[in-house]
């Protein structure tokens, strides 16, 4: 009894290894996000440095750390999103965020809908003669 309880420990002491091997193994950027995120990175940057404001002073408008602010300038990829989002707000942009993929605009999602339109319609039977 004791050793399958302690067989059974070690069982799964090694699936949570495994586990959070999994969990640190990460997916690197493609190439176009990296590119993409550290330009928003210093655009953030450039639009607080046109509106006067310190990142000491961003950093307590959006609810942050001074560090968090200097990453996300930095174009650091593990910067929640909220406080871009936030940071947007501050600077008075946050409905740009929000039509980001605005799905009225989004033409391949339409086309591929379109394509799944039927090609015609025919009227639904009724019962008992009535219409």
């Amino acid at each position: 009894m004791v050793l399958n309880i302690i067989a059974f420990m070690r069982a799964f002491e090694s699936n949570k290894d495994s586990e959070k091997s999994l969990k640190n193994e990460k997916l690197p950027l493609p190439l176009p996000v990296e590119r993409a995120i550290q330009k928003l990175g210093r655009d953030l940057s450039l639009a607080r440095r046109r509106r006067h404001i310190s990142q000491a002073s961003l950093a307590e408008r959006i609810g942050a750390s001074l560090n968090t602010v200097k990453r996300m300038e930095k174009g650091d990829p593990r910067v929640p999103l909220h406080f871009v989002a936030r940071t947007l707000h501050v600077f008075g942009d946050i409905e740009r965020l929000s039509q980001l993929l605005d799905t009225s605009q989004d033409q391949i999602g339409l086309v591929l809908m379109d394509e799944q339109l039927p090609k015609r319609i025919r009227a639904r039977k009724t019962q008992g003669g009535a219409l």
